[in-house]
């Protein structure tokens, strides 16, 4: 099999420049120039990103291959394979729930990107879909969708995070306005909009007054200045969260005792929570499965933390497979996008106590609903998955296609400053998965 060493954006680029050589008057345009007519519009109006820290294996769960064995040092799967919904595609046999759902599914088997070593990097450019820059600090995805589709309501956020506070998750140079509210309890809320138990409401009323005399203070001495008056946006913002409305969401116990427990644990329970708070309004839910690792190491399997890999993998299996049924229940499955994502993959070799390495360019993400064309697989890799035999999906093109069933135009220009800063660093919407 021979394998394709350039990526999406080569080939169109190719094709345009071959086209155009045999007359048919195509345009060799730039990558990220305008699409015109070409660019999809997706449904979605939310998105739901199942964000796999520490590298889940792609050979192990979406794209797998034929069984390895670390004892003979053998490269390959450390499972075996199950049939899905989808005719001819196959994934890991712990995700036996999602196979079933698959043609809800869309797999992307040859994301791809050359940041294979320390996770922090490649974590910051799976979520901001750039390498860092020296003078700017670029948004989040999640920053990058509040900005454009705003808040459904005053008194709900516009993103949401499950996980711990991180500049890969922040709103760059899009300010605090577009920031998120984080969580890493389902059941309490964020702890900063709970009131404390010796404050009663008198109490908090006086210093809400002295809180707007202050800003009222900080808005005439600072007339100008954008920054002061995000953040006072975002205080007042704060306030009107802390309100009934949105805290009841995180009330679970409202749902029916065998829904929580189709959902499974603790990273299950995250996920009914994302499709109550998409259902209130927020836009964008980030949540993170690496809060507390069943397999001492997480997803980051080197040696011997790949041995209870399959609890990983079986815990996501039940929680994305309740969240499709759910979201599809609730009528919301169309109008909502679910993205499984991870810095990077693994590679078929075993290291010497039976783990693996890091691999970044041939790997896997998945997504469902959206009002996408699913039930399909888009990429190959080689029969080890080592490497792709079609053209690799970039990270700018994976946030390209994001955005675009977000009905979000992923080549719009947003300034820092006066500097432009395109949405997407000339991402292409991958074409296939729009009807």
């Amino acid at each position: 099999m021979t394998s394709w060493n350039g990526t999406r954006r080569d080939l169109i680029k190719t094709t345009a420049m071959a086209g155009a050589g045999m007359g048919l008057g195509v345009s060799a345009a730039p990558a990220g120039a305008a699409r015109g007519d070409r660019l999809p519009h997706g449904k979605a109006d939310a998105c739901i990103m199942i964000w796999l820290g520490g590298g889940a294996g792609h050979i192990d769960t979406f794209d797998p291959k034929r069984r390895g064995d670390p004892e003979r040092d053998l490269p390959g799967s450390y499972y075996d394979s199950i049939p899905t919904a989808v005719q001819g595609v196959r994934v890991a046999e712990h995700l036996s729930r999602t196979a079933k759902l698959l043609d809800r599914c869309v797999i992307l088997r040859t994301v791809s990107h050359d940041l294979v070593g320390p996770h922090g990097a490649a974590s910051n450019l799976m979520h901001t879909g750039r390498k860092p820059s020296g003078t700017l600090q670029y948004p989040s995805i999640g920053s990058v969708v509040s900005h454009e589709l705003g808040t459904k309501s005053d008194d709900v956020p516009a993103y949401v995070v499950m996980g711990y506070p991180n500049i890969m998750r922040d709103p760059g140079f899009l300010g605090a306005g577009h920031g998120y509210v984080y969580l890493t309890q389902t059941e309490t809320g964020p702890g900063g909009l709970t009131r404390a138990p010796d404050v009663d409401r008198r109490r908090q009323q006086r210093r809400e007054m002295l809180l707007g005399t202050l800003r009222n203070r900080l808005r005439r001495d600072h007339p100008a200045d954008p920054t002061v008056q995000s953040q006072i946006d975002v205080n007042e913002q704060g306030f009107r969260m802390a309100g009934q409305r949105f805290m009841s969401v995180f009330n679970l116990a409202e749902e029916s005792s065998s829904l929580r427990e189709a959902y499974g644990g603790e990273f299950g329970q995250r996920c009914l929570l994302a499709r109550r708070l998409v259902g209130a309004g927020v836009r964008f839910v980030e949540v993170s499965f690496n809060l507390n690792f069943l397999n001492g190491s997480g997803w980051d399997v080197h040696q011997q933390g790949i041995l209870k890999q399959h609890l990983l993998i079986r815990d996501l299996d039940r929680g994305l497979a309740a969240l499709i049924q759910d979201l599809e229940k609730h009528k919301q499955l169309d109008r909502t996008l679910i993205v499984v994502s991870t810095e990077f993959g693994r590679p078929p070799e075993f290291d010497s106590q039976g783990g693996r390495g890091h691999q970044s360019l041939a790997f896997s993400c998945l997504l469902a609903g959206g009002g996408l064309r699913t039930g399909q697989v888009v990429g190959e890799t080689d029969e080890l998955g080592k490497t792709a035999v079609t053209p690799a999906i970039e990270v700018p093109d994976l946030h390209a296609t994001i955005h675009a069933a977000l009905n979000i135009d992923p080549a719009k220009v947003l300034y820092a400053g006066k500097r432009p800063v395109p949405i997407t660093d000339h991402g292409q919407v991958i074409q296939e998965v729009f009807s």
